[in-house]
């Protein structure tokens, strides 16, 4: 069962338009100020108060990597892309830098608040799965870890079983989870292991 979107109320949020004074800017403002934005432009770069908007659209046309004060596709804000030429390298450049959504020029009446949703919902999408993908990935390192931690307690006990029974009697000594009592066994017999491989020339 597909679950229901949260429809926002956006008044009182603050967006930055990146472009060149042009008509596009105008139509975009009158758009935004409708739904209850506060709007500010610039060109050709953000302002530093840019971490404090709560959207950026940006023009597609002439932006340029450097504009922007995060590394591409890294944006802690929702950009929404304001796109006159289909290139395919200019779309493709947009989407490297992380657009969240896109509004065709030359814009008119319409399509800014559809486009302002689709922005924050792909942008929380995006965060909530880089969270997970971090968490997966932190699993794996703790997995990883243990793993390497019973071995080198097996070195000196001659028995996985035995060596993952003291792994779990150290973290219950040490008042720790078994995934930190695992990695200091690792800091302290892993470096101790390469000494002794240094000393036999290995």
């Amino acid at each position: 069962m597909k679950s229901a979107i949260r429809i926002e109320n956006l008044g009182g949020a603050r967006a930055i338009i990146l472009h060149r004074p042009h008509v596009t800017v105008q139509a975009l403002s009158r758009q935004l100020s409708a739904v209850g934005l506060n709007v500010t432009s610039c060109w050709p770069e953000l302002g530093p108060d840019a971490l404090a908007a709560d959207f950026i659209f940006f023009d597609a046309d002439l932006g340029y990597d450097e504009q922007f004060p995060w590394a591409p596709g890294q944006s802690p804000i929702p950009m929404i892309a304001l796109i006159g030429s289909e290139a395919p390298g200019r779309v493709e450049w947009s989407l490297w830098m992380g657009a969240h959504a896109q509004i065709l020029k030359p814009v008119g009446d319409s399509g800014a608040y559809s486009a302002l949703l689709i922005a924050r919902h792909t942008f929380d999408s995006r965060r909530r799965l880089s969270t997970e993908v971090e968490g997966l990935q932190k699993r794996l390192d703790e997995r990883q870890t243990v793993i390497r931690a019973v071995t080198l307690l097996a070195i000196r006990t001659r028995s996985e079983e035995t060596a993952y029974a003291q792994l779990r009697q150290l973290a219950m000594s040490w008042r720790i989870s078994f995934e930190a009592a695992a990695a200091r066994v690792v800091a302290r017999y892993g470096e101790e292991r390469g000494e002794d491989d240094r000393r036999s020339g290995l």
